[in-house]
């Protein structure tokens, strides 16, 4: 079930009418069954394996809590960590790897022509299977109780809001709020509303906006070259922000209407003066996952400075991969690792003595400081989006090698964008008025909750934006609105 569907906005009201009437004892038993509808609303098969892995780790943690104290707890959770990941590779990137191995026997002249396996990617299977297998982890390390109900753990598991495209949620933010709901709060409940507005005008608003243009260039990419190639990833650049964002805004929003809290997962991205700084605030829950399940495992900063360098490395390259079953995920992954690389070797090498020892987080810095670095963490990540959207390796390729042709007659590169866009001064204007007022709201949301700080307006005020902010988006979406699926569905 989409958010942005009619379904939808019958179905959540009646669930929160629902949740809060019945008696606390049963909430979780309504929340079981908003998870399993939710879920198979669009399509009802692949819920056996959303149960599956949900069993297995649910016994994997009953073991592993009985068998701690005796040592054995390690050959249990390695299993149960394999088998979710043994899912999750099978059907996710068995395609991949059988064209990658032709790819190569091709190269090699060996003769080896396998026939390619597409496997139907079952919906939310790469949030959900890092949430179980976060939970079974933090079980092992004594970090939480196992779980004794497993209608209760099968609704952190599959917690509808955040199950297709996350956030990746934490059992010790999910689970406890499961066990003991939350009394009503009305102030948190209009928070929750307010993020869930401001989420669609994201998605429905700017990041659909941007999709035709982006998908346009794209899709036919070695058609194009230089500026045409820089705007349309500029665009997609806030395209797949508002989109993703804009997903979790809902699903954060939805969470809070019913008492429960997930995680920020993002915080101003756009206003990153470093890579490493760009990633505390992108996709928050999934760098947050891969740091504590697989950065520090492998030893995180703790160790000498190239192998430190190289659990970096891999860190990025397994996020790269967990994006998508291509090599040009991968590069993707494996530029941001050679970016934070670099900004941590010319911050401990490079800089001025002062500095050298200090956190980033730490240093006070010039405004032109600020200024130049954001500026450039914005023009790598952008550049890296274009690896991310292409619509495979060779058209990645090609477009990193063509974006500077041309550039050096900007009026007829300018022309020749607006043409092969499709687009006019009008529509120019119009999106860079949506992504000036993105960038001023995350720029308030830099320091203030942009939602309390709304609260804070005469009701009149608010009551008068509710209403009309609603019916723009509502009119402007049915209005030759361009409507897209979201983009992180297909992870």
């Amino acid at each position: 079930m989409l958010f942005t569907t009619i379904t939808y906005a019958f179905f959540l009201p009646l669930i929160f009418v629902i949740y809060w009437a019945v008696p606390e004892k049963y909430r979780y038993i309504v929340l079981f069954g908003a998870n399993i509808f939710f879920y198979m609303y669009g399509g009802p098969v692949y819920i056996l394996l959303l149960a599956f892995i949900a069993l297995i780790t649910y016994l994997a943690a009953l073991w592993i809590e009985k068998k701690r104290d005796g040592g054995d707890a390690r050959k249990i959770l390695i299993p149960a960590v394999v088998i979710v990941t043994g899912f999750l590779a099978v059907f996710k990137y068995t395609g991949f790897a059988i064209d990658t191995i032709y790819d190569i026997s091709r190269i090699l002249s060996l003769g080896f022509s396998p026939s390619s396996l597409k496997l139907a990617l079952p919906l939310g299977i790469s949030f959900y299977s890092f949430a179980a297998i976060g939970y079974v982890v933090d079980v092992y390390r004594g970090k939480i109780p196992a779980e004794k109900n497993f209608l209760k753990y099968f609704d952190f598991v599959a917690f509808f809001p955040s199950v297709m495209s996350g956030p990746i949620n934490r059992a010790e933010d999910i689970l406890p709020r499961i066990n003991e709901p939350a009394k009503f709060d009305y102030d948190e409940a209009v928070i929750g509303l307010r993020q869930m507005l401001w989420g669609f005008f994201k998605k429905l608003i700017v990041a659909d906006t941007l999709a035709r243009y982006v998908d346009f260039v794209f899709d036919n990419a070695r058609a194009y070259f230089g500026l045409t190639l820089i705007t349309a990833t500029v665009f997609y650049t806030f395209q797949i922000y508002c989109d993703f964002s804009g997903y979790s805004d809902i699903a954060i929003g939805t969470a809070r209407l019913l008492g429960i809290s997930c995680r920020d997962n993002f915080k101003s991205p756009y206003y990153s003066r470093s890579d490493r700084e760009f990633w505390n605030r992108w996709h928050i829950s999934l760098s947050s996952w891969f740091r504590d399940y697989v950065y520090i495992p492998l030893g995180g900063s703790r160790v000498s400075e190239v192998r430190r360098y190289i659990n970096i490395m891999l860190t990025m390259l397994l996020s790269g991969l967990w994006h998508g079953a291509d090599w040009s995920f991968v590069i993707w992954g494996g530029l941001h690792g050679v970016y934070q690389i670099v900004e941590d070797f010319c911050h401990k090498h490079l800089a001025k003595k002062e500095i050298r020892g200090k956190k980033e987080k730490d240093i006070v810095r010039s405004i032109p400081w600020n200024i130049g670095h954001g500026i450039l963490t914005f023009g790598m990540v952008s550049f890296a989006w274009s690896f991310f959207r292409a619509n495979n390796t060779s058209d990645a390729l090609y477009i990193a090698a063509h974006m500077p042709r041309g550039l050096g007659h900007p009026a007829g590169s300018y022309i020749m964008m607006l043409n092969n866009m499709m687009l006019d001064g009008y529509k120019l204007a119009w999106i860079g008025l949506l992504i000036a007022i993105l960038m001023v709201v995350d720029y308030i949301a830099l320091k203030r909750d942009i939602y309390v700080l709304f609260g804070k307006l005469p009701i009149v005020l608010r009551w008068i934006f509710y209403i009309c902010f609603t019916v723009f988006i509502i009119v402007m979406t049915l209005n030759g609105g361009q409507h897209q699926e979201f983009i992180y569905f297909q992870f």
